[in-house]
């Protein structure tokens, strides 16, 4: 399954997307727009990657504070959640987002990155860090409904042992 990841800004959408086998996030690519409000450009070009890359899920980043309250940013993602959701008719995921902008600062640092250079792409970055913290959570929650599913089947084979023993 393919998934597109998005980090949503004020001017900004930092754009990544998942191998076709959806092992790994690359940062793809930089949505710029002049105004916060004018999204029509915006959400025809998430529209045109999500056929371009056959996606079948969105991950939105969703901006919260530190603390974890919802704050302007967060009601703004989700009303961006809403339009991408209408436009798009996919599933949009939000994911919690807090560091991801200062890590992917890092991350370009540590590369040599100038400053200038870094300005362009830390929001695909950011994007890229996004999905892929949603895509662990995903697999951590997934083994752990398989170590619970197996626990239960462990449990359900002992209780036949316990049955067919007290049987005989």
């Amino acid at each position: 399954m393919r998934l597109l990841g998005l980090d949503y800004g004020s001017k900004t959408v930092g754009v990544a997307v998942t191998d076709p086998l959806g092992y790994t996030a690359q940062p793809l690519e930089t949505i710029t727009r002049k105004e916060e409000n004018k999204l029509r450009r915006t959400l025809a070009r998430i529209e045109q990657l999500v056929g371009e890359y056959q996606i079948e899920k969105i991950v939105l980043g969703y901006p919260v504070n530190m603390d974890g309250s919802a704050g302007e940013r967060a009601e703004l993602a989700l009303a961006f959640k809403a339009m991408l959701e209408r436009r798009t008719k996919l599933e949009v995921i939000m994911q919690d987002e807090r560091l991801t902008t200062v890590a992917a600062d890092e991350i370009l640092q540590e590369c040599g990155m100038p400053r200038e250079k870094r300005k362009t792409v830390i929001d695909q970055v950011a994007a890229g860090l996004i999905l892929q913290d949603f895509m662990e959570n995903t697999k951590k929650g997934s083994k752990l409904a398989d170590s619970e599913s197996d626990t239960e089947e462990k449990n359900n084979n002992k209780n036949l042992e316990v049955m067919n023993n007290t049987a005989d």
